[in-house]
C-alpha cells in the first residue's frame, strides 16, 4: 500500500468497519463517493476524512499484516 491512512481517532476505524459491514466490497467506493460529495459541498475537512477512511477500508481488506509487525 502506497499511503497509510492518518487516523485522528478511533471513530474513523468504526466508520470504516460500518461501511464494510453495510457495503461489503463496495465500501471503498462508498467512502470515495462521500468524499466527493463533501468536496462538492466545499467541506474540505470531511473530504479529507472520507479519503482517509477510503484508504483504511482498503487496508482493512488486505488479509495479512501491512508494515512492521512487533
Amino acid at each position: 500500500m502506497e499511503h497509510l491512512p492518518y487516523l485522528a481517532d478511533t471513530r474513523e476505524v468504526a466508520d470504516a468497519a460500518e461501511l464494510i459491514r453495510a457495503f461489503g466490497e463496495e465500501a471503498g467506493s462508498e467512502a470515495a463517493a462521500r468524499a466527493d460529495r463533501s468536496r462538492d459541498l466545499g467541506n474540505h475537512i470531511h473530504f479529507c476524512r472520507w479519503r482517509q477512511i477510503e484508504r483504511l477500508v482498503v487496508l482493512m481488506s488486505i488479509p495479512r499484516a501491512v508494515g512492521t509487525v512487533h
